[in-house]
């Protein structure tokens, strides 16, 4: 099978809860597949942030980052991401030092500034209606890296507050987005970014070309960094494939009509009576998601790739059976040979981070 030699996969995982299992094994299972994806050649493992949702256990990702990063060796380990509105901007870069000092050079700070929630516990984290209903995110921002990289303005308030440890360095750090705000900030300040086409498809091209365009070189990288998030359900064949992609389909349908529950089954999701609108929404939501054999996979991941002008492209499966999943990410490390890709640079991928 031909591939392209300079493709990179990473890892979006939500910890999805399946049907009839629970959030406690929904954590140990992302622990499992860490290991897989660290022993087969992929370059991050991000965590995300979501809250009062049955689906989805990864609720504090600083915390799983830690037990991900001590359970496997060379893959960089971050959030994807902190939903900074929801955080104290001190809290988040004290967190993620402290990461960075018991995993030097491995952890990467992936930024959102979506709530990762509905607006009633959106309230509920962030205590006031005012900072819901405004966007304070640039400036929650600006005061994230004064305390990273401690330059601050001499006149500013927090000149003088230190993120503690202090001497340590310095987690790559990403904006996340799904729109054309978040690649135009990403790209004034200097910082990598990722765009969720899991999220919102539509959008990706032009924002990523508008990161690449228009970014401006800084302390934190000398040039563009960009990946794309993609939801893949990868399988022996484009028939076992639809099939165990039944379960994410149905969840999407759910989410959008605001019923979200537990990652049904298969056969939950085969024997469930769609109408014929539902289906038609299915078959509008096969844009968000890359179903096929290891062949169509990367077929379909290479040209988006080539389309959005990004050699990484970031994975994320919302697969009912674990065993199923574990199998997926193993597919598309065979498909784009990354045991040949990455044998030669782990050092490089986990090389120490700088102070900046």
């Amino acid at each position: 099978m031909a591939s392209e030699p300079n493709y990179r996969l990473s890892v979006l995982d939500l910890s999805p809860v399946s049907t009839g299992s629970t959030s406690a094994q929904a954590l140990r299972n992302t622990v499992d597949l860490a290991r897989l994806t660290d022993e087969l050649g992929y370059t991050r493992y991000w965590l995300a942030e979501h809250h009062n949702t049955r689906l989805i256990a990864s609720s504090v990702p600083e915390v799983m980052i830690g037990h991900v990063a001590n359970a496997t060796k060379r893959i960089r380990v971050g959030s994807g991401g902190v939903m900074l509105p929801n955080h104290s901007p001190l809290h988040v870069a004290e967190a993620f030092r402290v990461l960075e000092a018991l995993h030097p050079g491995r952890i990467d700070l992936g930024l959102g500034r979506a709530p990762g929630t509905d607006t009633v516990t959106a309230l509920a984290l962030r205590r006031s209606r005012q900072a819901v209903f405004s966007d304070e995110f640039p400036q929650q921002l600006d005061e994230l890296l004064g305390f990273v990289s401690d330059d601050f303005a001499e006149e500013h308030p927090f000149r003088h507050v230190k993120a503690m440890p202090l001497d340590v360095g310095t987690p790559e750090i990403w904006l996340l987005g799904s729109s054309d705000f978040s690649a135009q900030l990403a790209a004034k300040l200097g910082l990598g970014f990722a765009f969720a086409h899991h999220i919102q498809p539509s959008p990706a091209i032009a924002a990523l070309r508008l990161y690449r365009d228009y970014f401006r070189p800084s302390k934190y990288f000398a040039e563009p960094k960009a990946l794309v998030a993609v939801s893949v359900v990868c399988a022996d064949t484009d028939e076992r494939a639809a099939e165990i992609a039944r379960p994410v389909e149905l969840g999407l349908l759910r989410l959008r009509q605001g019923r979200l529950g537990q990652l049904p089954s298969i056969a939950e999701a085969t024997e469930y009576p769609y109408t014929a609108e539902e289906r038609q929404l299915i078959a509008l939501n096969r844009d968000r998601v890359f179903i096929g054999s290891p062949a169509t996979v990367h077929e379909r991941l290479v040209a988006l790739g080539e389309r959005a002008g990004v050699n990484e492209i970031m994975v994320t499966s919302l697969i009912y059976d674990h065993a199923d999943r574990l199998r997926s990410y193993e597919l598309l490390a065979e498909a784009f040979k990354l045991n040949a890709l990455t044998a030669t640079s782990p050092a490089e991928i986990g090389a120490p981070a700088t102070r900046v």
